[in-house]
């Protein structure tokens, strides 16, 4: 299948809303999405018995040329094979005609990416780390989607209905103005819907090619440097040196009482148990009902605090400077892994990219993960050896500079900016070339002795680096910490 790419002037860009199903609606968009669940396991093992086929050959000592030939997963060859088994299948065969073709196509669509994730990745074509090989989705714990590419795919005009084909017409919970206003004048086409169930209620996704004029930001000239955090959520210093600091809403930590109180009922009611084949008692669903109430509640509420952030900070300024951090690197911290987990660091960079560039055409500029943003001073650019985390306040030993830490931090990436501007304005320089620093000569590979025998070398009178090149590294140029986006 080919990747759509939309013409001049346009993006692809989805518009997404909630539904109201009837009883009877709400089966019929579970009978779709367990079709394309279905589909899916077909898929993977038709492809699958092969391989096993040909082990079990292969320990019979039959040559290779005898061997049973490899059964293909483009989508092509999937579709070809399972309209083939559809009709005699007893899979199939009594009830593939209650759901929509798509619904199918959907589950072998899915199959077939994944085998080539799986074979880029053992061909080291696929970064990441490396995939196993497909398996079966349980209809227990499986996610509940289905997409639609043809038929009738649209939004009423009431603003209040969207049409999906075989589903017929489903009452939205919000208005679809939003799209239905884009579609009426000429400026939208709905390309596909994608309907999901997800955080205890049903959503559609319109994927439309939209045509969108950039805006113009506030402040085109002027750069801001974006320090992420725990104790807040983020510190923002701009090129003049204001600062302006969005303390971190903590939703989980909030919620965590209500948590607590509604586990505690759930614990208490009769639960499944799938090694005896005990089913849920209902005042167990009810129960579990009223915590997953709580833990969409929070979701939203991050949801919502990060899009108007990142939206905010895109439409004000014409450059954006943010960290490269190493978010499941610090997942690893037990002690601060649910507070991290819950300011959704790496989401905040994710919308910062795709709003700057289809909404404003601003830039955005990620700092190198090795760039010592808060151990360099903002003031005259020392660099600390060490700055342990407890420690809050930067005093630099140098011009005595005495700052909050995360102050610090986001002043130096603003500072970052002026690295790949040109001479008139902020964000010019559209040609730099990345460089890979490596602060204190320190690089990307993990070592295999721990810091305490580092230490124990270092009295023995070993050193890490020569002094000579600690001091080149300490006065390279802050450019080489830079990655233009």
């Amino acid at each position: 299948m080919k990747k759509f790419r939309p013409q001049p002037g346009f993006v692809v860009q989805a518009f997404r809303f909630a539904l109201d199903p009837s009883a009877s609606q709400e089966a019929a968009l579970r009978s779709h999405c367990g079709a394309a669940r279905a589909a899916y396991n077909w898929a993977v093992g038709w492809v699958e018995a092969s391989w096993w086929q040909r082990k079990a050959e292969e320990s019979y000592g039959i040559p290779e040329a005898g061997l049973t030939e490899w059964r293909p997963w483009s989508l092509p060859s999937l579709r070809k094979a399972f309209n083939v088994v559809k009709h005699t299948d007893p899979r199939f065969a009594a009830w593939w005609e209650d759901n929509s073709k798509e619904a199918y196509s959907t589950g072998l669509a899915n199959a077939s990416t994944a085998f080539d994730n799986y074979a880029k990745s053992q061909q080291g074509k696929r970064r990441g780390g490396r995939m196993g090989a497909p398996r079966f989705k349980s209809k227990r714990k499986a996610r509940l989607s289905c997409r639609f590419t043809t038929g009738a795919i649209r939004v009423d005009v009431d603003g209040r209905h969207a049409t999906l084909p075989r589903l017929g017409t489903i009452r939205t919970h919000e208005p679809t103005v939003k799209l239905l206003s884009r579609v009426r004048a000429g400026t939208a086409r709905i390309l596909s819907a994608t309907v999901r169930h997800e955080r205890g209620r049903w959503f559609v996704s319109f994927q439309a090619e939209v045509k969108r004029d950039l805006e113009r930001v506030a402040r085109p000239d002027m750069a801001v440097g974006i320090d992420l955090g725990v104790k807040n959520l983020a510190v923002l210093a701009d090129s003049t040196g204001e600062i302006r600091t969005v303390a971190n809403p903590g939703h989980y930590d909030r919620a965590r009482g209500q948590l607590r109180r509604a586990s505690r009922v759930v614990s208490r009611r009769r639960g499944p148990d799938r090694r005896t084949g005990q089913r849920p008692s209902r005042r167990w669903e009810k129960a579990n009902a009223r915590r997953n109430k709580v833990h969409h509640r929070v979701t939203n509420l991050r949801e919502d605090t990060l899009h108007k952030l990142t939206t905010a900070v895109a439409a004000e300024y014409g450059t954006v400077v943010v960290e490269d951090l190493n978010v499941a690197g610090m997942l690893r911290n037990r002690r601060l892994a649910r507070r991290i987990a819950d300011a959704g660091l790496g989401e905040i960079r994710r919308q910062l990219t795709y709003k700057t560039r289809q909404r404003h055409a601003t830039t955005v500029i990620t700092a190198n993960r090795w760039y010592p943003s808060s151990k360099t001073c903002s003031g005259c650019g020392a660099v600390k050896a060490k700055l342990p985390l407890h420690v809050r306040t930067y005093a630099c030993d140098a011009c005595h500079l005495v700052i909050d830490r995360d102050d610090n931090a986001a002043r130096n990436l603003a500072a970052l900016a002026a690295a790949c501007t040109t001479g008139t304005g902020v964000a010019g320089d559209q040609d730099t070339t990345p460089v890979v620093s490596k602060p204190r000569g320190a690089d990307r590979r993990t070592r295999a002795t721990r810091p305490r025998r580092k230490a124990e070398a270092g009295r023995a009178g070993g050193t890490t680096l020569p002094q000579q090149q600690q001091e080149e590294t300490r006065d390279r140029p802050q450019a080489e910490a830079l990655t233009l986006w």
